[in-house]
């Protein structure tokens, strides 16, 4: 799109709902949204003031590029759907903001307010659609009220626990003129956290005492972390009071895996071959345990069985009602900086002799740990075979990670083979994975909202070939858009999590597992990307190289084992998977 400011506008135009909606969009820092064209008249009007149309092609993908965009920008990200099926097709991807806390705005066109409850096209009850994966929704009626919606609308997504907010617009609104209205609205209310808040110091105070004192502490951070951009202060308190740090799959990043005191991933994927495989103890045995921004939910805790139940538990959240919700806890309710600073004051206030002491022989176990999961991964399997095992495309693929490189990838097995192969090099280091759901076909579309967010950074992608079929259509998107990512596509013509727990149940699986040979590579040629299509292990590397030095999107369409599988705790001993 051009963003060259048109000519000027009359004072009249000015008035219009939607130039009044665009203004206020850029006043709260929106220079970005995704969408195809609806709301029209909308999306004439933000050339106006420098606001960048990202036009997706599934109705269903813009949600989840918003939602990438807004983790990584950390800025209110915005989307929007026309009325109907349009509308219904962003509920998936909100439910995952909502369950992720990731603010996003929706804005949905609604069909002219005299046309309402009259079967008007598409019309829909929008308020009772999106009641369940939205924290605020409301419809606006009169336009001198449009910005005082817009406010509320950024203001709910972005304060407290964030999270989306829908604000539905009949389309006739959008070009009413409005009459001078008194209030001039001057708030920029489109980053988060919007207001951050401490703990209670008292609070804070006990938490210290109880982390000073222990004799096994370890802190398990989630992605409360990233989102309230609290990982230079989480590394500050793991260095300087020589805290051990596990995280879950959505708070990978949060500490550099280099670090000595640093574990990895913690949850339902430790098993053979896992990470953190012999780790395991370093979690059943602690007995203070800081969650931080972790909702302890049944992957990350895996079923609930992995955290100790007799361990002393200090919980860090911004949701109270998330606090002790599955372990009785200490209660810190605050922004997740502000109160591990407060932390960090109130540790280095007392005696830090027991953690400094036990520091070498903790930090001697955890690299055991590591040496005894890289030799279990050396000894155990043929990375040179063919097929191509999804453990050698990850070691090619962390060769390349910088500290800058964002990574994402699609639910499923996708999100383990990174969790568990995949080293953060920095505090900070960006791994999105869509674990607030779970759902296929996000990992694509996450890549370009990334590359928005940040255009100067590399973007890697990892998808299943089962994902990837969701989202085909968005390499178009990429190419017209001119947003170029690594994609990865790990082709074992089947649905691979589902095939193997069906297995593993079942002893036998359902038709809809196996899939026909697909050549992604062709499809992304076709798209006008590059499609590399790699069946030799040895072809890995030099193909990845490529890709991360070229100017445009490249598919790499990887042949891989279809019987290999990361690992899932669940698949244990299982010789239903032996086939």
């Amino acid at each position: 799109m051009n963003l060259e400011r048109p000519q000027p506008l009359s004072d009249a135009q000015r008035r219009t709902g939607a130039h009044i909606f665009a203004a206020a969009l850029r006043r709260h820092g929106v220079d970005v949204i995704f969408g195809q064209s609806i709301p029209a008249a909308l999306f004439l009007a933000i050339p106006h003031y420098g606001i960048r149309q990202i036009g997706y092609r599934a109705e269903n993908a813009g949600a989840y590029m918003a939602d990438a965009y807004a983790r990584l920008s950390h800025k209110v990200a915005v989307v929007t759907a026309q009325n109907g099926p349009a509308a219904t097709l962003l509920v998936a991807g909100l439910a995952e903001c909502y369950k992720a806390s990731v603010p996003v705005v929706a804005v949905v066109q609604d069909v002219h307010r005299k046309m309402a409850d009259k079967n008007a096209f598409q019309e829909l009850d929008h308020l009772d659609l999106f009641k369940g994966v939205a924290k605020w929704t409301r419809r606006v009626t009169e336009i001198e009220r449009l910005d005082d919606y817009i406010d509320m609308a950024f203001t709910a997504a972005a304060s407290g626990r964030p999270g989306p907010a829908v604000i539905i617009v009949p389309i006739d609104l959008f070009n009413d003129a409005a009459p001078d209205i008194q209030r001039a609205h001057a708030s920029s209310l489109g980053h988060y956290p919007l207001d951050r808040t401490v703990a209670d110091p008292a609070a804070v105070e006990e938490a210290a005492s109880l982390l000073a004192s222990a004799r096994a502490p370890l802190i398990i951070a989630g992605g409360g972390v990233h989102i309230s951009d609290a990982a230079g202060e989480l590394a500050a308190l793991q260095e300087t009071a020589s805290l051990p740090v596990a995280t879950t799959a959505m708070g990978k990043g949060a500490v550099d895996e280099d670090h000595e005191l640093s574990l990895g991933v913690v949850g339902y994927f430790m098993g053979t071959r896992g990470r953190t495989r012999h780790l395991r103890e370093m979690v059943t045995q602690a007995d203070v345990i800081l969650l931080v921004g972790n909702r302890t939910n049944q992957n990350g805790t895996d079923s609930w069985d992995l955290y100790p139940r007799d361990a002393r538990y200090i919980h860090l959240d911004i949701d109270s009602a998330e606090v002790g919700r599955n372990y009785d806890a200490l209660r810190l309710v605050g922004d997740a900086r502000l109160t591990l600073a407060a932390l960090s004051a109130a540790l280095a206030r007392r005696d830090l002799g027991t953690r400094r002491s036990a520091r070498a022989s903790v930090a001697a176990k955890i690299a055991a740990g590591h040496e005894s999961w890289l030799a279990e991964v050396n000894n155990t399997l043929d990375l040179d075979a063919r097929p191509i095992r999804p453990e050698r495309v990850m070691r090619e693929v962390d060769s390349l990670l910088t500290p800058e490189t964002v990574v994402v990838s699609d639910a499923s097995y996708s999100s383990i083979w990174v969790a568990n192969f995949l080293k953060a090099r920095a505090a900070g280091a960006r791994f999105i994975t869509p674990r607030g759901l779970a759902g296929l076909g996000w990992g694509f579309p996450y890549a370009i909202g990334a590359k928005v967010a940040r255009p100067d950074a590399p973007v890697f992608a990892l998808v299943g070939d089962g994902g990837f079929a969701h989202v085909w259509s968005e390499l178009e998107t990429a190419h017209r858009m001119g947003v170029h990512v690594v994609l990865v596509v790990l082709n074992n013509q089947i649905l691979g999590y589902e095939k193997h727990a069906e297995k593993a149940l079942f002893g036998d699986y359902s038709d809809a597992c196996d899939f026909s040979p697909v050549d992604h590579a062709a499809i992304a040629r076709a798209c006008g990307c590059e499609g590399v299509r790699v069946e030799n292990p040895r072809d890995l590397l030099p193909a990845l190289k490529e890709a991360f030095g070229r100017g445009n999107t490249t598919v790499i369409d990887v042949i891989t084992e279809q019987r290999a599988y990361p690992p899932v705790t669940a698949f244990e001993s299982q010789d239903n998977l032996d086939y």
